[in-house]
């Protein structure tokens, strides 16, 4: 068999592989067949969740709708929609609508970080700890910011791992964190000391931090009903009903359910337990190591 004929019998010439040359027929071009295994394979297109007219971008934070402006301005719109939407959802427990709001978010801007953030935490809430930590992890990494740092202890613990969440309190990066994000941080760190049966450490932890909080501190009634229920686990009863008084006083928002634990319900009453008006303006800082 001579030269031509074995290049024949291999499917053309070496030139005209080497340059793709189509074969041609019934098959039509590679350049065709290829296409069509490509949009084979290719996810049928997730239809949106539809944004309401008021779903306006400049309610978000600053420093979110500065990284939208990397976007172009109708991607941005769409995008800062669904993040509104997403705080509202969030705020209605609907979290079916909340994740799908996200979702649509970070398929239209998933490099930035505000958005892989606001997924994480839809995550966070539906108690699906390996997605929180996945996004939330990729938001800090996006960001360089250090502020995720007390959610994702609190993912550790959610996924079994408060040793974990105690390593990640520990490290230099938890430092860097400024008075709202540590008070996050050691109340997490006291659910881990829990989590491990050390329910004198936590109180320990909180005990602090819970007598110095004041009324106008935003995180007052989180951190006041944190040390009432490790107080009521180590078994401090009377202690843990005046905490959670304590917290039910300056728990306008309803972020805790002291009053329910109290048999308030939502009747008005005010327990005057001596709280005194302070001075916010220099903040000391939180150790959330805590003891050892």
């Amino acid at each position: 068999m001579n030269d031509d004929r074995r290049r024949a019998g291999r499917g053309g010439s070496d030139r005209d592989r080497g340059r793709g040359a189509p074969v041609r027929g019934r098959g039509g071009s590679r350049d065709d067949v290829g296409r069509d295994e490509r949009d084979n394979r290719r996810p049928p297109r997730v239809p949106e969740p539809p944004l309401p007219e008021d779903a306006d971008a400049g309610g978000l934070d600053r420093s979110l709708r500065s990284e939208l402006r990397t976007l172009s301005k109708e991607n941005a719109e769409g995008v800062g929609g669904h993040l509104v939407m997403v705080g509202r959802m969030l705020d209605a427990e609907d979290l079916d609508r909340a994740l799908a709001h996200a979702e649509a978010a970070a398929r239209r801007a998933g490099r930035i970080a505000g958005v892989r953030e606001a997924l994480g935490v839809v995550h966070y809430r539906r108690g699906e700890w390996s997605k929180a930590l996945a996004e939330l992890r990729t938001a800090r990494r996006l960001s360089g910011s250090q502020h995720l740092l007390p959610l994702l202890a609190d993912v550790e613990r959610g996924l079994g791992r408060p040793e974990r969440a105690l390593e990640l309190a520990a490290s230099p990066e938890a430092a860097q964190l400024g008075p709202a994000e540590q008070v996050e941080l050691v109340i997490v760190v006291a659910g881990a000391r829990a989590d491990l049966g050390q329910h004198a450490a936590a109180v320990l932890l909180l005990e602090e931090p819970a007598k110095r909080s004041t009324p106008k501190q935003p995180w007052a009634a989180r951190l006041r009903y944190a040390y009432a229920a490790a107080l009521e686990a180590d078994g401090r009863e009377e202690q843990a009903l005046e905490w959670y008084a304590r917290a039910a006083e300056v728990d306008a928002l309803g972020e805790t359910d002291a009053a329910e634990l109290l048999g308030r319900g939502e009747e008005s009453w005010v327990v005057d337990l001596g709280d005194e008006e302070v001075d916010d303006g220099g903040e000391e800082t939180v150790d959330a190591a805590g003891p050892a």
